[in-house]
């Protein structure tokens, strides 16, 4: 795996550029899948992993190199349950005359039936299982490695995907 950094970067300081950069390479897509998989929109998740790094970089002599991928998950997810808290402020005030519905009765297409309806049984899942889910079958993440983004423990990841899978099969008919 490639988040592994060098021995001997361990030892440097976050805040050299050589050992930020090897962060950011080694860090950065995983970093957006995870927090793309918790948005459901990529301009979100751009914005959230730009913003983590931006603290890593402010608090690099804080943070040791073998801890900044721990530290930038962290920060994300932080970024991430900030936005969604004040968008459910939002729109609790939201005038309800705005709410749209993407259903639209031209998809005559079964492609585009199946796509909608599975779009629609990932975004029922609950959060924490629609991540699993995503981040083992899109990424190909093994549960160790997901219980360790998440901080739960493997069990906890394997009751996810069990729940989702469930809940994907009951929706959708030939998953």
């Amino acid at each position: 795996m490639k988040s592994n950094l060098l021995k001997a970067d361990q030892q440097l300081n976050v805040c050299e550029e050589r050992v930020y950069k090897r962060v950011f390479n080694e860090t950065s897509k995983t970093i957006f899948n995870y927090i793309y998989y918790k948005f459901g929109n990529e301009e979100k998740a751009n914005d959230a992993v730009q913003e983590a790094f931006e603290k890593l970089w402010e608090n690099c002599a804080k943070v040791a190199p073998e801890k900044a991928k721990s530290y930038l998950y962290t920060v994300a997810n932080n970024l991430y349950l900030n936005v969604i808290k004040a968008e459910k402020v939002r729109l609790k005030y939201a005038d309800a005359t705005l709410k749209t519905t993407n259903e639209s009765p031209e998809f005559i297409m079964e492609e585009n039936q199946f796509k909608e309806k599975l779009d629609n049984a990932l975004n029922s899942l609950p959060e924490n299982q629609r991540t699993t889910f995503l981040l083992n079958r899109i990424d190909g993440k093994k549960y160790a490695e997901i219980a360790e983004m998440e901080g739960v423990s493997v069990k906890a990841i394997e009751k996810r995907m069990h729940l989702a899978l469930k809940s994907l099969r009951e929706q959708i008919d030939g998953i």
